[in-house]
Parts: structure tokens; C-alpha cells; sequence
């Protein structure tokens, strides 16, 4: 057992608690309060002066899938070969040992979602995984949460490079609408096989992906920069009655109101640097604020490799300096980003039964000074910036 005592503790579901102790039993959090008694034989971590809270989220990432500093060889996110790959699944892409995982636990961040990239319509389905490990399949929190699809800019692109469909965004939707047909009809002939003992048809593995979605088992993970792509997504989730999540969502604030009102949660971000292309010209750390206010759920993303995915707490400090509420910033970093992924019973917030993912900072979170010293997953120490050298 390990008691972490007299932190300030900010559970994020709750009020912070000044100078108190959390009991980690098992890899799950134990208790949590001011007056716990700490077993005999406990191993005793003084958290004195430093804060505590639970570990980061990352909702839309490319670790492991898409490796650091090793250029094209690490690049296994984007399956070319053709616009629908709905069978692709990013944990067969994941290199748990590559260095964007020690990024991620030095910056903080206990889980994220690995996902295929989006130069296809359809680019396979994603997953959420804890950043320790060696065997990726150990590291899975939930291996589906999620089949990626992908409007706008990238298939166009990567189409008129291929010198293939599609070329246009009618297009993009049509490829989509006729893979979910496809599914659709799948479904239906399976259902008339068991009906009749037929035999039922050849397993189809990129059919059976997409019966994820038409089930309601998964959402569609729609990257969509522009507003009218983002509507796009929007008409499509509701002709086949599916669950969606908006990926980056760069221009979400302007259709904020809209939005709301279809209930459609947005992973935002990322919004550091400068826009790379057309649809990510009114890019702005605005947006959270906007999207709170209208009451969207909402988190806030690095998209790892594009930012560095120690910077997600960078993010939520900008969104501050936009207005964004602290104790906003906070949540769409830990409890939003859970509870979007539908992991909210066992991440994102420091609640007893609730995994022990846990971060240990020299101050404030939202000071841009301050440091993680150590991170915990599943109740053991994953990084110490006493002994491990910070890689940034």
C-alpha cells in the first residue's frame, strides 16, 4: 500500500482538499480526505508544498503509431493503399517502447487515445491506452473507442496524389454513406441467415468494423476542421442513427449554438503554432470558452506528433489566458476527455474504487512553471524526474 500525504489534492469531480492524504491499495485509490489513517508498513510519499491530482488525458493522439524523431520508418498511422480502411485497427500500429511514451508520462499525461490517421475517409478504429508498458495489449484500457473517419482537406489530398477518389467533398461523404450502407446491408443478410439457418455470409472484416458503429457499440471519431465539415458529420451521424465525436474542430465555435443543440461532444486542438493549411486558418485558444458557454462537452487535444503531447497542459493554459475557467481547463484534461471515451468510472478524477492514476506537480498545474515529479499508473511510480532525465 502507498499513502501520498499532505498535498494539495484536486480531485477535479470535487473541492480541493489542503494538505491530504490519498491511500493507493492494489493499483485503486483506497481513500482520499485530511484525517485517513495510514497503515503500519505503508510506504509513505511526502507531498508536502506540491499538488496532486490525477494523471492527464489525451483523447486524439498518434503515440506509438506515429513514432518521435525517427522520421518515415515510424509513421504507421496512415494505411494509403485505399480511401476505406475501415479494418485497420491502431493497436496493431502501436510501439509501446518508442520515445513519445516517456514524452507523455514526463509531461503527465497517464492515458490517451492512439488513433489511425486521417488521409483516408475511413482510416480504421482507435484506441485508448495507458502510456507504461512493453506489450501494447497490456497498456489497453479499451481497444475499441472509436472508428476514424476523416472530412475536408487530408482524403482530398492524398486522393488527388493517388490519382483516385475522391476529389471533392461530396465525394469524401459519398465514400462514407456507401460504406455504411454496405454495413448496413451486412448486417441485414446475417439476420435473414440465422432467421432461415442459412449460412451465414464470409466474415468481412471491414464491414464488420463499420456494424461497430451502426450498433452504437462505438462512435464515429469524425476529423472535421471546418464548420461545414463539421456539419457534414453532423447530417451523415443522424441519416444512419450512430453516435459521433467531432475530432479538432477548428472552426466548432462558430457554429457553438448549433452544435450544442445535437448533443455532439468536440476534442478540440490543437491550437499551438501557426495554421498549416487551408481549413485550420481560424484556429484559436478561444474555442474551449466558446464551446463551454454553449455547453458542449468538450477536451483538449495535442494530436501527437503535430504538438508535443508533453504539451497538453501548455493547452489548457492558453485556454485560460482566453477565458476559459482554471477549474475548466482542468477538467477538459482529466474527467471531460473520460468521460467522452465513456472511461469515466475508472479515470479522470481522484475517487476512491477509480484507477490510481496519478500526478504529483512542484505547483499549480496551470503555472506554466510548475513540474511533474512523479507519475503514478495503476498505483506504481512511472516516472521520477529524481531519477529519470526530463526529455524536453
Amino acid at each position: 500500500m502507498i499513502a501520498i500525504k499532505d498535498g494539495e489534492i484536486i480531485p477535479v469531480t470535487k473541492k480541493r482538499v489542503e494538505r491530504g492524504t490519498i491511500l493507493i491499495k492494489n493499483g485503486k485509490i483506497e481513500a482520499i480526505g485530511k484525517e485517513i489513517s495510514i497503515p503500519k508498513g505503508c510506504e509513505i510519499i511526502d507531498a508536502t508544498d506540491r499538488v496532486v491530482m490525477p494523471g492527464l488525458i489525451d483523447a486524439h493522439t498518434h503515440l506509438g503509431i506515429g513514432e518521435v524523431g525517427i522520421g518515415e520508418e515510424g509513421r504507421d498511422y496512415n494505411e494509403i493503399s485505399s480511401p476505406v480502411t475501415a479494418q485497420m485497427r491502431a493497436i496493431d500500429g502501436i510501439n509501446p517502447l518508442e520515445k513519445g511514451f516517456l514524452y507523455a508520462r514526463a509531461g503527465g499525461i497517464t492515458t490517451v487515445v492512439s488513433t489511425p490517421g486521417s488521409a483516408n475517409v475511413i482510416g480504421g478504429i482507435a484506441c485508448a491506452i495507458k502510456t507504461c508498458g512493453n506489450v501494447v495489449d497490456e497498456m489497453v484500457i479499451k481497444e475499441r473507442v472509436g472508428l476514424k473517419v476523416a472530412f475536408g482537406e487530408n482524403p482530398k489530398r492524398v486522393a488527388a496524389e493517388k490519382k483516385r477518389d475522391p476529389l471533392t467533398r461530396m465525394g469524401v461523404a459519398a465514400l462514407l454513406r456507401d460504406a455504411l450502407v454496405q454495413a448496413q446491408n451486412y448486417i441485414e443478410i446475417q439476420k435473414w441467415a440465422k432467421k432461415k439457418k442459412e449460412k451465414p455470409p464470409e466474415r468481412n472484416l471491414k464491414l464488420e468494423n463499420l456494424t461497430y458503429v451502426l450498433r452504437k457499440e462505438i462512435p464515429l471519431r469524425a476529423h472535421a476542421h471546418r464548420s461545414d465539415d463539421i456539419a457534414t458529420a453532423v447530417r451523415i451521424a443522424e441519416e444512419f442513427d450512430i453516435d459521433l465525436i467531432i475530432e479538432h474542430g477548428t472552426e466548432a465555435y462558430k457554429i457553438a449554438d448549433w452544435l450544442s443543440k445535437k448533443k455532439v461532444p468536440v476534442i478540440t486542438g490543437p491550437a499551438f503554432g501557426t495554421p498549416t493549411k487551408i481549413e485550420t486558418q481560424n484556429v484559436t485558444f478561444k474555442s474551449p470558452k466558446i464551446l463551454k458557454d454553449a455547453g458542449i462537452k468538450f477536451t483538449i487535444t495535442t494530436d501527437h506528433n503535430v504538438v508535443p503531447i508533453n504539451s497538453l497542459i501548455l493547452c489548457a493554459i492558453m485556454a485560460t489566458k482566453e477565458g476559459l475557467d482554471p477549474e475548466d481547463a482542468l477538467r477538459a484534461v482529466t474527467q471531460n476527455p473520460a468521460e467522452i471515451l465513456g472511461l469515466g468510472d475508472r479515470i479522470g478524477s481522484i475517487e476512491v474504487g477509480k484507477d490510481a492514476d496519478i500526478i504529483i506537480l512542484s505547483s499549480d498545474p496551470l503555472d506554466a512553471r510548475s513540474k511533474v515529479e512523479l507519475t503514478f499508473i495503476n498505483g506504481k511510480v512511472v516516472f521520477d524526474i529524481k531519477k529519470e532525465k526530463t526529455p524536453f
